[in-house]
Order: structure tokens, then C-alpha cells, then sequence
């Protein structure tokens, strides 16, 4: 298992568009990638669970990822979250 922390400093927070584009990146993972934020714990592969989140700027996430793939899976969403600009 690994894990990874952010703090989402995107004034909109995680919107459809970021949420989409992180889904994107783990879809094709077979590891099992999960985001974790205020104690709730989604499917990274599901827009509907991200969004469900309702994740807002200043708020501390955490992406947990396990399986075969699982360090590919998080430089991916790591990746993609400071490409996206939603953290430093």
C-alpha cells in the first residue's frame, strides 16, 4: 500500500473538470486507488464518489493506492494534481 497527502490550494477546489481528469488518470490501474478527505473514503475511479466529496480549497486529502501498480498509480495522480495546479 502507499499513500500521498495533499492540500488542495485550487481556489475552486476539485471540480468536475480536475475530477475528471484524476479519474482519467487511474482508470487504466489495476491497483485499487482510493482518495480520502473529512473522513470519507471514494473510489478514485469514480467521478460520481470524487465529486460526492464536494473537496474545497484548503482542504487535505489523501490518495491510498494498492496493488501491483500501486506506485505507477500515485505518480500519475500526482502528476496530474500539479499539472492541474490544485496543489503546490
Amino acid at each position: 500500500m502507499v499513500e500521498k497527502t495533499f492540500t488542495i490550494t485550487e481556489a475552486s477546489g476539485i471540480h468536475a473538470r480536475p475530477a475528471t481528469l484524476l479519474v482519467q488518470a487511474v482508470s487504466s490501474f489495476h491497483s485499487e486507488v482510493n482518495l480520502e478527505c473529512n473522513g470519507k473514503s471514494v473510489n478514485l475511479k469514480s467521478i460520481m464518489g470524487v465529486m460526492s466529496l464536494g473537496i474545497a480549497q484548503g482542504a487535505e486529502i489523501k490518495i491510498v493506492a494498492s496493488g501491483s501498480d500501486e506506485t505507477a498509480a500515485i505518480a500519475a495522480v500526482t502528476e496530474t494534481i500539479t499539472k492541474q495546479g490544485l496543489s503546490q
